[in-house]
């Protein structure tokens, strides 16, 4: 096996609308880039958090892949978000596909800063 795990930490996002606190809105956001990306969504699991006054607040979900998986999870308080985008390339290379999804959320999040991350993982083949 051998894959590539994209990892983000996001500040100070300034999304339109309410993506950072609303699980429906969120998660369809997720979804749909993923299919539009060309990965396929097996399922998805998104969770609403809510505060002392019961209003909507951050969001933690999951979009489970044929290929592997989306995780993201939301402080709107703050306006950070932590992406992981993680793809496995056994029968094929879903790399591109991985960087298509990872990119379009990030820029649809609109990010003042961006702290990422790129891991290969799993057995590389070994360079000549």
């Amino acid at each position: 096996m051998n894959g590539l795990h994209l990892i983000a930490d996001l500040y100070r996002c300034r999304p339109a609308g309410e993506i950072l606190t609303r699980r429906g809105a969120l998660e369809a956001l997720c979804v749909n880039e993923c299919r539009q990306a060309g990965l396929t969504p097996l399922g998805a699991y998104f969770y609403q958090f809510e505060d002392e006054a019961r209003e909507p607040a951050g969001v933690t979900g999951t979009v489970v892949l044929a290929e592997s998986h989306l995780a993201i999870h939301t402080w709107p308080e703050t306006g950070d978000v932590t992406l992981d985008v993680y793809v496995c390339n056994f029968s094929r290379d879903n790399s591109d596909r991985a960087r298509q999804v990872f990119a379009r959320v990030l820029a649809l999040l609109a990010p003042e800063e961006i702290v990422r991350h790129e891991v290969l993982r799993g057995r590389l083949p070994v360079e000549a």
